[in-house]
C-alpha cells in the first residue's frame, strides 16, 4: 500500500496545510476514512507509521490513529487532535492504547461516522465567525419582502461583506430572476434537495451563480416546489459556516422547511405595508413565526394610511421597529430594465440597506 504525501489543497495564510493526517495499515479502515474526507472535499497526509519528522506531526490539525497503528505511534510527542479509530466495538484493552498516544477520544466506525465528519469539515473549513443570518418574510402578499431580502444582499456584499442569498420560497419565482441571474451557471435548489448532514460550505459557495459579489441559491424554472426540511437545515448551516452575512427570503407559510431555516436566522424582519389589513395579516404571520424565532422585527413598508405611522404598526404588531422602507418612485421599472434591488445604492431601498447594516454588523465582522 503506497503512502500519499500531502494534499495538493492550497496552504493557509500561514503556510500550513489544512488537512487532516491518518496513521493506519488498515486498508478496510483507510478506504473508510478516505470516504470520510472526501464528503467533506479533504484530502489527507496518510502515513503507515508516524512521521519521521516530527513537524508533520505536531503541524497536523487533526491526527487520526487506527487502531492498528497504535502500538506504532507510542512514544511521538503529546498534543491535543489525537483520535484513536477503530471498529472492534468489544475490545476492552483499547482505552489503554489511547491513553498510551494521548487520544482525546476513541471512536468506532460506523457508529461514529457522523461525528467524525464533521470534526474533519471544522478542520478543513475552519471555525470562526459564523455568518450573520437575517430571514425576511412578509407580512402580507405582495409586501415586498423579496424584493428587500434581494437589496440587502446587494448592500452587503457591496460593503464588502462575505454574503450569500438563499431563496426559501419555491412560489415566489426565483430571486435569481429578481436579481437578472437566471440565466447564470450553478446550482439551483432541485441540485440540493437530496442534501443530508454536512454540507461542505466552500464546496456550496463555489457551486453557486455569483452576481455583484454575491452567491444566490434559488430555484429553477422546473415543477419543484418543496425544499425537504433536511436539505434546508444542511445547505443553511454551511452557508453560515462561511461568515459573513447570509439573507434568506421566506415564505409566510411556515412548513417544516420554513421552521428549519427560522431556527438558524438570527434576525427576523417582516415586512408590513402600512396599511389596516396588512397588519392584521401581518399578526397571523408574525406570531407564527415567533414560536421558532426569538429576534423578530418588523419594517414599516410605506406610504402609511392615514392615521398610521411606523411606531403605531410595530406597536399594533407588538414588535420592535427595525426601520421604515420609503417609497422609492421608479423601482419597478428599474427592476424592468434589469437593475437588481438596491443595485442603486443612494436611492430610499439602498440606503435603508446601508443604514440597516451599520447597525447590525460590528466592524470585526466584516468577512
Amino acid at each position: 500500500m503506497p503512502e500519499s504525501g500531502a494534499s495538493d489543497r492550497a496552504p493557509t495564510a500561514e503556510g500550513v496545510r489544512v488537512t487532516p493526517l491518518i496513521v493506519t495499515e488498515d486498508a478496510e479502515l483507510l478506504d473508510d476514512l478516505l470516504r470520510l474526507c472526501a464528503a467533506v472535499g479533504c484530502r489527507p497526509v496518510v502515513r503507515h507509521a508516524p512521521p519521521d519528522r516530527k513537524a508533520e506531526w505536531d503541524a497536523a490539525p487533526l491526527v487520526i490513529v487506527g487502531d492498528d497503528a497504535a502500538a506504532r505511534c507510542r512514544g511521538v510527542s503529546r498534543r491535543p487532535g489525537v483520535l484513536l479509530v477503530g471498529r472492534d466495538q468489544d475490545d476492552a484493552d483499547v482505552w489503554r492504547r489511547a491513553v498510551e498516544i494521548g487520544a482525546d477520544c476513541v471512536l468506532r466506525l460506523p457508529d461514529a461516522e457522523s461525528w467524525l465528519i464533521d470534526r474533519i469539515a471544522d478542520i478543513v473549513e475552519g471555525v470562526g465567525r459564523p455568518a450573520l443570518t437575517v430571514g425576511v418574510l412578509g407580512g402580507r402578499g405582495g409586501a415586498g419582502a423579496s424584493t428587500l431580502a434581494c437589496a440587502l444582499a446587494v448592500s452587503a456584499a457591496r460593503g464588502g461583506h462575505r454574503t450569500m442569498l438563499v431563496d426559501g420560497d419555491p412560489l415566489g419565482g426565483g430571486l435569481d430572476v429578481l436579481l437578472g441571474a437566471e440565466r447564470e451557471s450553478g446550482l439551483r435548489w432541485p441540485d440540493l434537495a437530496a442534501s443530508k448532514g454536512r454540507v461542505a460550505g466552500a464546496a456550496l459557495e463555489e457551486s453557486l451563480p455569483e452576481l455583484r459579489g454575491l452567491r444566490v441559491l434559488s430555484w429553477d424554472r422546473g415543477d419543484m416546489a418543496v425544499v425537504p426540511p433536511e436539505a434546508m437545515r444542511s445547505v443553511l448551516a454551511a452557508a453560515r459556516r462561511r461568515g459573513g452575512v447570509v439573507v434568506v427570503d421566506l415564505p409566510r407559510r411556515i412548513d417544516d422547511a420554513t421552521v428549519e431555516a427560522l431556527a438558524q436566522v438570527d434576525m427576523g424582519l417582516l415586512v408590513v405595508p402600512g396599511e389596516l389589513r396588512a397588519v392584521a395579516a401581518a399578526k397571523r404571520v408574525a406570531s407564527l413565526a415567533g414560536m421558532v424565532l426569538e429576534d423578530l422585527r418588523v419594517v414599516v413598508r410605506g406610504p402609511c394610511a392615514s392615521g398610521m405611522d411606523a411606531t403605531w404598526t410595530a406597536r399594533a404588531l407588538g414588535l420592535p421597529l427595525a426601520g421604515e422602507l420609503p417609497e422609492e418612485p421608479g423601482l419597478l421599472a428599474s427592476l424592468d430594465d434589469g437593475a437588481p434591488p438596491g443595485g442603486n445604492g443612494s436611492g430610499p431601498l439602498g440606503r435603508f440597506c446601508s443604514a440597516f447594516w451599520e447597525r447590525v454588523l460590528a466592524p470585526e465582522a466584516v468577512s
